[in-house]
């Protein structure tokens, strides 16, 4: 597409060259002056500024640590306990338990736990978050598999 011409007022022509917004500089040089005269003198000092936050790097745990935590793992810790536990984040428990070659462990809801947690949900009205603290999952799985079973879900924000 081809730019439209440009047309000047006769009176801000320039005498030479095509009349490009470079050519007459009286307009660029008055705004020079008024940002030079709003401009602090060189006697004020320059506004001292906080230095950016360094992000630091997680925490890292000792070979000996790592170790405890792969036990605590097997032998039933959730990887939010183990990060509480160790003071890392629970991504970090994951990564290890991810490089010793433990496979993690899902806590999956069986058939007899959706049944519960439909018959809490629909007949005694308890919410998916209540449900999902009793039976140990996130409040998304209890949605998901009420939801796949049909259950009408309410509104989140009409709690008894």
């Amino acid at each position: 597409m081809r730019k439209p011409v440009r047309v000047m007022r006769a009176d801000r022509l320039s005498p030479v060259g095509d009349g490009g917004p470079h050519w007459n500089t009286k307009y660029t040089l008055q705004a020079l002056r008024d940002l030079l005269e709003s401009l602090p003198g060189p006697e004020v000092l320059p506004v001292k500024r906080e230095p950016k936050q360094v992000r630091r790097a997680g925490r890292r745990l000792k070979d000996a640590q790592a170790a405890e935590l792969v036990e605590a793992y097997k032998a039933g810790a959730t990887t939010y306990q183990l990060a509480e536990r160790f003071g890392v984040k629970r991504q970090t428990v994951s990564a290890i338990l991810k490089r010793n070659g433990v496979t993690p462990r899902w806590r999956r809801l069986t058939e007899a736990n959706v049944d519960e947690a439909e018959q809490l949900y629909v007949h005694q009205g308890m919410s998916a978050a209540r449900i999902a603290d009793r039976l140990r999952v996130d409040p998304e799985t209890v949605r998901l598999r009420l939801r796949k079973r049909g259950v009408q879900m309410r509104d989140p924000h009409d709690r008894n």
